[in-house]
């Protein structure tokens, strides 16, 4: 993928001429395929004969959903559980069973059981296997994540951060959203960093390795908090894997970066979409949206995994 989002250290950290040509492509869902520690991407529900043979040869695939907000019900939409479901029948329509699904945070608006609940029956209807949650700041702030984490937390540490193996491939699912202040920047904090050093320490560098949050790792656009201020150290520990992949949502549209080894990927959101950074007064609800281009900036994202050397790329499909 040759158009990539560099910084602008002058600025605001964004090249706005980079973000509307990756807004351009970009779409709200991704399945991602692994083959040979090298992952890649088509767009969901693609009648290109090349998805289905894509997925066939790769050692599996996994697809990324985030910021579903259930319980969210304003303009300009007021049926998020529609358009999540919408993002379920896409992973369902896929030519060959991801084996993983991972929910990059926000699954609920206002982290209510009845919210979890919704998310638990949508998502159960969803052909694929094992699912993976990091909390959004919306799954926390009423109770402190209590919810999430008795839901979703029993086997991770800290505040919900985890790992695991699968296929030859490290995932690690950070957590950045506790104590997070109204447009302040997300924070990973000592205890989990050094975690994650330990968590590390023991893979090759030619290990492949695929970390997901919800606030996004890279510094977008400060002024909104978007952006996570311990990033740095981090990001430090990951710079010897030869392999580096960051999903995360919050933002609600797609962007990409690389930077060295490491790619950095935003999803869109399934509930609504936000502005272009700088481009309103605040984040928050597009609310201006005519109601038939709305699943046109929603979606979801799908991978696949192959063992061979290549370059990530990121093609997403919205809900249109």
């Amino acid at each position: 993928m040759s158009d990539h989002i560099e910084k602008n250290l002058a600025n605001d950290g964004i090249d706005r001429r980079g973000f509307l040509k990756c807004m351009a492509w970009a779409g709200t869902g991704m399945l991602w395929s692994v083959s040979g520690g090298v992952l890649s991407s088509r767009a969901f529900g693609a009648d290109d004969p090349a998805v289905g043979a894509a997925a066939a040869s790769a050692d599996f695939s996994f697809v990324q959903v985030s910021d579903s907000h259930i319980g969210f019900g304003k303009e300009p939409n007021k049926d998020v559980v529609a358009t999540f479901t919408a993002a379920v029948d896409r992973i369902n329509a896929l030519p060959t069973r991801p084996d993983l699904l991972l929910h990059t945070g926000d699954l609920t608006h206002l982290s209510k059981p009845a919210e979890f609940d919704t998310v638990a029956q949508v998502l159960k209807g969803a052909k694929c296997g094992e699912s993976f949650y990091v909390p959004g700041e919306h799954d926390v702030f009423s109770d402190g994540g209590k919810a999430f984490k008795d839901r979703y937390g029993k086997n991770t540490k800290g505040t919900g951060w985890h790992s695991f193996e699968h296929k030859g491939v490290h995932f690690v699912g950070l957590v950045n959203v506790a104590d997070l202040k109204p447009g302040g920047l997300g924070t990973l904090g000592v205890d989990q960093i050094a975690w994650l050093k330990k968590d590390l320490e023991p893979l090759g560098a030619s290990t492949p390795v695929v970390v997901y949050a919800h606030v996004p790792l890279w510094t977008v656009f400060p002024k909104w908090g978007w952006g996570t201020g311990d990033s740095a150290d981090a990001l430090a520990l990951l710079k010897r894997f030869g392999s580096v992949t960051v999903l995360n949502g919050h933002i609600h549209q797609v962007l990409q970066k690389t930077e060295g080894n490491i790619t950095f990927h935003t999803a869109r959101s399934t509930a609504f979409p936000q502005p272009a950074p700088g481009q309103a007064e605040s984040p928050g609800p597009m609310k201006n949206v005519a109601a038939d281009k709305l699943r046109s900036m929603l979606g979801l994202t799908s991978v696949k995994y192959v063992e061979k050397h290549g370059e990530l790329a990121v093609v997403d499909e919205t809900l249109e």
